[in-house]
């Protein structure tokens, strides 16, 4: 980007912003992401299927830590599947707290010994939601280490990344979304629905709840958005209480170009449209 050789970069670094920034060749356009970056754990292995383990991995695995080594301010905490940015996010949902003593309490109800052994799928790639996963998969590791949980991290080329994940082979795996439509339900339907929730299907958690399927699946059928909110908000709880994901993040999308770009616009859905971009003569 600052030899000429690209006029526009996706997906930089938060550890390049500031020199990014600074440098008077180049521009930066920002704004909040309609994305959640999160940890999938796989519903169908246990003892994921336990949501006394799923509500520990929640209290055991330090948030604002992994916001400060990995966002570097270019992110948000999240406690919800869909971004304080979409209508319905529901904010009285109370996030998980951080308390390595009470996690390893409830893994005890829930018969986890000490040194049991697990696996946390680190994604290859670089995402505006997650800017670098395997150095938050390291920092995970190191958290679950100190309530006795020894976690492998493993990791693939993308797209046998991705097909391992939707096959069920993970035990917790780090993805993320960004929406594509601004509707709640581009966030619910794919990520926590019970038709992805299959082998082979696109949700990474596996989670089928039929209470909170009901809700989705009802509120996809109205067209009232003060009733739908409703629903929504209802389905946040039940996936709250269950947790099915330890979400971490939405971050804002940075997005650097040459000075001399004129007329590009951000998209919320992280297309990349150059239909009204040019370049002087």
């Amino acid at each position: 980007l600052r030899a000429g050789e690209c006029h526009i970069m996706p997906f930089p670094s938060p550890a390049d912003l500031p020199a990014i920034k600074a440098d008077a060749s180049l521009q930066m356009l920002s704004q909040p992401g309609l994305n959640i970056g999160y940890l999938a754990f796989n519903n169908l292995k246990p003892p994921f299927t336990d949501k006394r383990v799923r509500q520990a991995l929640n209290m055991a695995i330090d948030k604002q830590a992994i916001l400060t080594a990995i966002y570097q301010g270019a992110g948000q905490p999240a406690k919800n599947l869909i971004p304080p940015t979409l209508w319905s996010y529901n904010d009285a949902v109370q996030d998980w707290k951080y308390d390595p003593v009470a996690a390893k309490k409830l893994l005890a109800e829930a018969g986890i010994p000490e040194g049991w052994e697990t696996d946390i799928w680190a994604m290859p790639v670089q995402r505006p939601y997650n800017p670098d996963a395997r150095r938050m998969a390291e920092m995970m590791q190191a958290d679950l280490a100190k309530v006795g949980i020894k976690a492998k991290i493993v990791s693939y080329e993308w797209g046998e990344y991705r097909k391992r994940v939707q096959n069920a082979e993970h035990s917790m795996a780090l993805l993320g979304w960004t929406g594509d439509n601004g509707d709640p339900d581009n966030f619910f339907i794919p990520l926590a629905g019970c038709a992805g929730a299959r082998v082979g299907g696109g949700s990474a958690s596996k989670w089928c709840n039929k209470e909170f399927e009901d809700l989705v699946q009802k509120a996809a059928t109205i067209t009232d958005q003060a009733a739908r909110t409703k629903l929504y908000e209802q389905a946040q709880v039940i996936m709250h209480e269950e947790a099915p994901f330890y979400f971490i993040a939405h971050s804002v999308v940075y997005l650097p170009m040459r000075k001399e770009v004129t007329g590009f616009k951000m998209s919320p859905f992280g297309r990349m449209r150059f239909d009204r971009v040019d370049l002087p003569n």
